[in-house]
């Protein structure tokens, strides 16, 4: 059985979906990432603080939706045994704010990254981070390349590519820069955060 904070975080984000079916645009309005002004925002300030966290709670499809909590469910709930919940939560929502900066910052200094952004990715890099940094010769299988590899590798492959799609724009639609923000908000909780006593491992 997953431990109670990953549990929680893909109920509700299965749950928000569900309500995304049911009211269309309008929870992307008022709760995604608009780096700059959206459609139906002309009553909206450009940038609520809100968006910051509640972006993540919404995604763009059942797929989308799926390979994010399918990443959550893997690295998450494993992780959250050894660090517990508090923690877990702080490396998460840290990480999804710290995503979110990122990709305001890359939007304001280079041009409009387009919106809105949405989607749990940038708290599930921060939790892949920390997982690898808590686990790093676990092996991974990822689905594409099936090759096993320590998770350190695996995320370090990960970043790398994230970093040249971001800058070369090859694969648009995707916020790589939130992405990649998220990782830093993974290790600030990594380097700062408090472990319980007793509760630590490494392997």
């Amino acid at each position: 059985m997953l431990p109670p904070f990953t549990q929680a975080l893909i109920i509700a984000n299965v749950v928000v979906y569900l309500l995304e079916l049911q009211m269309g645009d309008a929870l992307f309005q008022w709760f995604a990432l608009w780096p700059g002004a959206g459609p139906g925002l002309a009553s909206l300030p450009i940038l609520t603080f809100w968006q910051l966290v509640t972006y993540s709670f919404l995604h763009g499809g059942v797929t989308h939706l799926a390979f994010n909590m399918f990443a959550l469910w893997m690295f998450g709930g494993e992780l959250e045994r050894v660090w517990g919940a508090r923690r877990v939560a702080m490396a998460y929502f840290a990480s999804v704010v710290t995503g979110a900066v990122a990709q305001l910052l890359v939007g304001g200094l280079f041009g409009p990254v387009g919106g809105p952004v949405v989607g749990a990715s940038a708290g599930v890099f921060g939790i892949l981070l920390a997982y690898a940094l808590v686990f790093p010769n676990r092996t991974i299988v990822p689905l594409i390349p099936p090759i096993p590899m320590p998770a350190r590798v695996f995320v370090l492959l990960y970043a790398v590519l994230e970093l040249v799609l971001g800058v070369t724009g090859t694969q648009a639609g995707v916020a790589h820069f939130a992405h990649l923000g998220g990782l830093l908000g993974g290790w600030l909780v990594y380097k700062y955060g408090r472990a319980r006593p007793g509760n630590w491992r490494r392997s």
